[in-house]
């Protein structure tokens, strides 16, 4: 071999040895590039106050009118005041936008869940998450584990229920396209068909007039209703929850929306260090528990 030639392999094998000590130099393999090539790209489409919203540099958040306590207060969303304009703007500071860069946009709730281009980014307003829907929409990480319940004048026959079977003989109502209304018609079957309202306020109405014996709303609303708004009423009891599967409140985000795995980020981070029990705690601590209705 001449000498040229076992210089070039001597340094070869040399640049070889420097190469394999070196981590850099190790070729990654290929499934290592595609999840960090993924995980990049992921990063960089949740930027903090970068994402591909409704208006660049906004976040467009929606919910119905009235704005019902203790979700809201005063009926006005941007306020920052009840737990669900509290967690909007904590999910929006997590996902980079402040509070200025944070609009509201009214959207009944029936419009909110059905299938067709949303004008926002997300939409808070007690929506449950539920297979159905998800046909419709796409729905960010539950933020909130809800339970349904029955209110009742305490004058009413139905005041005195302590069972689901208690409740099918009496007149029940719940708004439509809630799953207050599914438990009637799914868990109670009650023997009258139940009354349906467009609206809570409709069904408060109702139940103040003696049109209906009770109203089933979600645990907190049920709470407030009979310590702000209807003092004569109670709350009767709760229906139970699997705790496998939970009932849960999500933000509901257009079906096709490429914000939903950062939403749902926002969502886990604020479950994870503790933001969200913490505005449960200061806005729904007047939700005790109820008697279990079996």
């Amino acid at each position: 071999m001449h000498l040229a030639n076992r210089s070039l392999v001597t340094a070869v094998c040399s640049a070889a040895v420097l190469c394999a000590a070196l981590t850099g130099c190790a070729p990654q393999p290929e499934e290592k590039k595609e999840a960090s090539g993924r995980s990049g790209e992921t990063a960089e489409a949740c930027a903090p106050g970068g994402l591909a919203t409704e208006v660049p540099g906004k976040l467009t958040v929606g919910t119905d009118k009235p704005a019902y306590a203790p979700w809201f207060s005063d009926d006005e969303p941007s306020n920052g005041k009840g737990f669900e304009s509290a967690v909007a703007y904590a999910v929006a500071k997590q996902l980079g936008y402040g509070r200025d860069a944070v609009v509201w946009q009214h959207v009944p709730f029936n419009s909110a869940i059905t299938p067709g281009a949303k004008t926002f980014d997300f939409d808070i307003n007690q929506v449950s998450i539920s297979e159905p829907r998800k046909k419709a929409v796409a729905f960010s990480s539950g933020y909130y584990d809800v339970r349904q319940a029955v209110v009742a004048l305490k004058s009413s026959k139905a005041a005195g229920a302590k069972s689901v079977v208690d409740l099918k003989k009496v007149r029940l109502g719940a708004q439509v396209g809630t799953t207050s209304l599914d438990f009637v018609n799914d868990l109670v079957k009650p023997d009258t068909k139940p009354a349906v309202y467009q609206r809570n306020d409709f069904a408060k109405s109702a139940l103040k007039n003696g049109q209906v014996d009770a109203i089933v709303v979600d645990l907190p609303t049920a709470f407030y209703i009979t310590g702000a708004e209807v003092p004569e009423a109670k709350v009767v009891g709760q229906f139970p929850n699997s705790p496998e599967n939970p009932e849960q409140f999500g933000l509901v985000l257009d079906k096709d929306s490429t914000l939903t795995s950062c939403v749902s980020g926002a969502v886990d981070a604020l479950r994870e260090d503790g933001t969200l029990a913490a505005l449960e705690k200061e806005w729904l601590s007047e939700a005790v528990d109820a008697p279990v209705l079996k």
